[in-house]
């Protein structure tokens, strides 16, 4: 955590320090219009869809790359680099407990029964129960973020000590790369979800050990951050940029499937960033627990106290209030207007 904190502060000096590149207000007005922003590769993000629906009003987005990571994400929001950014809900309270200023303010993905993460085997894997697991090693994308997490939460419920749960390895893996490490034995058991799991079980041969909905249910895992000053500097672009995050998501949750397919793959044909829509043709639902990315505060007490009992945080360091409002989402209020 001192590193960490350590870290975040020479990052915001910097971004002070930069002097530019910062928010641009359009001329005439006292509030910022054009919001900075990162993507995805291949992917279509919530803002995304909302300014092709039609959603964000006279706000403009300003795309200035791709994330590498969550993390690195909301760091960039945090140290004004962008204007939002999103991650993992766990990784929020690890940032806002380093005194980042941020604030969540409407989730952008989760897990469902038609969307998750899994941790799998091969079918033929003497590997049954999470005790069977000590002494193994599972990949993963990232320490410190949705998997490790999911995977520490489930040796816990499944009975591990402490030291027997210190004693299941934690490799980091490309995505891509999980699904051959776990067949060639390289890997004991990896986390796969996606287009990535859908074709790695077209192929057979794995089963999952657990997922991260049969251990949680249907939840919001990730939420998207503004800095704090952002929002009291611009409150009615924060409303509108909200509203209009909240109604795709909405709007995502209640459209056929082809209809969100068609119309990602629409965005990105049209944005010229010479990549493919492959992954998008294999979306299938939000996984968004709450209607139009509503927040529910056990979606950020869960992390703190799973990150309370690793030692990450002090007990009260940060409670779910600290963390996010639902005070700009219309949904909250029953509404879309």
């Amino acid at each position: 955590m001192i590193k960490t904190r350590h870290a975040l502060m020479a990052a915001l000096l910097t971004a002070v320090l930069a002097g530019c590149g910062g928010a641009e207000a359009t001329t005439g007005t006292s509030e910022v219009k054009v919001l900075r922003y990162q993507g995805s590769a291949g992917a279509v993000t919530y803002a995304e869809l909302a300014e092709e629906l039609g959603y964000l009003g006279d706000l403009k987005l300003k795309w200035v790359g791709n994330t590498t990571s969550g993390p690195q994400d909301i760091q960039s929001a945090a140290t004004g680099q962008t204007d939002f950014g999103g991650a993992f809900n766990g990784a929020i309270v690890k940032l806002k407990a380093a005194r980042a200023p941020i604030k969540a303010v409407v989730g952008y993905y989760g897990s469902d029964r038609d969307t998750f993460n899994g941790y799998y085997v091969k079918d033929d894997s003497p590997i049954r129960t999470a005790r069977d697991l000590i002494g193994r090693k599972i990949g993963v994308n990232t320490l410190g973020a949705h998997h490790e997490a999911v995977i520490k939460e489930y040796l816990k419920r499944q009975g591990l000590t402490p030291d027997e749960i210190k004693q299941v390895q934690l490799v980091v893996i490309p995505p891509v790369n999980t699904e051959q490490a776990v067949r060639q034995g390289q890997l004991d058991a990896g986390t796969l979800g996606g287009v990535l799991r859908d074709k790695a079980l077209e192929r057979g041969g794995l089963r999952p050990l657990f997922t991260d909905v049969d251990l949680f249910g249907p939840f919001t895992a990730g939420s998207i951050v503004l800095r704090e000053d952002f929002i009291a500097d611009n409150p009615t672009t924060t409303r509108t940029f909200v509203t209009g995050f909240a109604k795709a998501v909405a709007w995502a949750q209640t459209h056929s499937r082809a209809e969100v397919v068609a119309t990602f793959e629409r965005i990105i044909a049209g944005r010229g960033r010479n990549e493919s829509a492959e992954t998008v043709r294999f979306w299938k639902s939000t996984g968004i627990a709450g209607k139009g990315g509503l927040i529910a505060p056990k979606e950020f007490g869960t992390w703190i106290d799973w990150l309370t009992r690793e030692g990450e945080l002090r007990p009260g360091q940060v409670e779910p209030d600290d963390l996010y409002t639902n005070a700009f989402n219309p949904y909250a209020a029953g509404s879309t207007s």
